[in-house]
């Protein structure tokens, strides 16, 4: 199987890397395509731009994991809706045999829940720029490829973690970290197991399901991620309050695109009902091997 990462960055990269020590023939898209290893065979590629290569002409897959260059309204919309729109300009005109595109999306679509549960079929309502426009991205998706044989798969991830990706440790070791007044559900998955499931779901048997919840296995509220990195690092308890309760007199409130995540709570168990294991089920495991790995940083 040859498959396409179209957008090729750490996420992108790491299922790339999975896909080839598969077996399969990668190949990556990105705009500096020499930082690629060597397993994936790289091109140079900006999707925003609509001059894009040709598709391999053995391609049968192709994972569209995007990331907006900032956090605005128009960058967003550069990389979710016209690059996705690009990138499937790009294989309708090609003759290769595409069978299954993926678009990594974000539980971001749902918004605020209120700590509620939900899966696949609760209606997303986004609460900001960012959920709102990569759920059109996902419409565009599904629009697009309905009646062309090639099957649309949406993998809605929470907030991912792993290698690079410490914000929260971050926090906690340098005392800027804050437990929450009121309770919020946070949801998240590790960067390996992200990747994994991009693989997984690209390669199983059965054809996939339009749209999974890529999540581990706990939902946990934030503070309790918290007071767990505390501990594992040997610090006291983060205090509790706002961002406002930090903030210095007279400094101007936050506006604009809601705080990322929401509060809720998202269920993995179609993920789960397909086969998919997690290596990291929850925060615990994956933080304490993301701990054991560059523990001398925060001595």
């Amino acid at each position: 199987m040859t498959v396409l990462m179209a957008g090729c960055g750490d996420l992108g990269t790491e299922a790339g890397l999975r896909f080839a020590a598969a077996g399969h023939r990668v190949v990556g898209w990105r705009r500096s395509p020499e930082k690629l290893p060597a397993s994936i065979e790289g091109a140079a590629a900006d999707l925003s731009s609509g001059e894009l290569p040709p598709i391999p002409a053995d391609a049968t897959a192709v994972v569209v994991a995007i990331a907006a260059d900032a956090p605005t309204e128009a960058a967003y919309r550069a990389a979710y809706v016209d690059g996705l729109s690009n990138m499937l300009d790009a294989v309708q005109r090609s003759d290769a045999p595409v069978r299954r595109i993926l678009f990594v999306s974000s539980t971001a679509v749902y918004g605020d829940a209120g700590g509620d549960w939900i899966d696949e079929s609760t209606t997303p309502e986004p609460g900001g720029f960012s959920g709102r426009i990569i759920r059109e991205a996902e419409e565009l998706l599904l629009s697009r490829l309905g009646g062309t044989g090639i099957t649309p798969v949406v993998l809605r991830l929470g907030g991912i973690y792993g290698p690079g990706r410490t914000r929260l440790i971050d926090q906690v070791h340098g005392g800027s970290a804050l437990i929450p007044a009121e309770s919020r559900f946070t949801n998240r998955i590790h960067r390996d197991d992200a990747a994994a499931a991009i693989v997984h779901l690209c390669t199983m048997n059965p054809v996939p399901a339009p749209v999974y919840l890529g999540v581990d296995n706990e939902p946990a509220e934030l503070g309790e991620v918290l007071l767990f990195l505390a501990a594992e690092l040997g610090l006291p308890q983060p205090p509790s309050g706002t961002a406002e309760s930090r903030a210095p007199a007279g400094a101007p409130k936050a506006s604009g695109e809601p705080s990322r995540g929401g509060n809720k709570r998202c269920s993995n168990a179609l993920l789960r009902s397909t086969g998919f294991e997690f290596t990291y089920p929850s925060f615990r495991e994956g933080y304490r091997d993301i701990l054991a790995g560059v523990g001398v940083r925060y001595p």
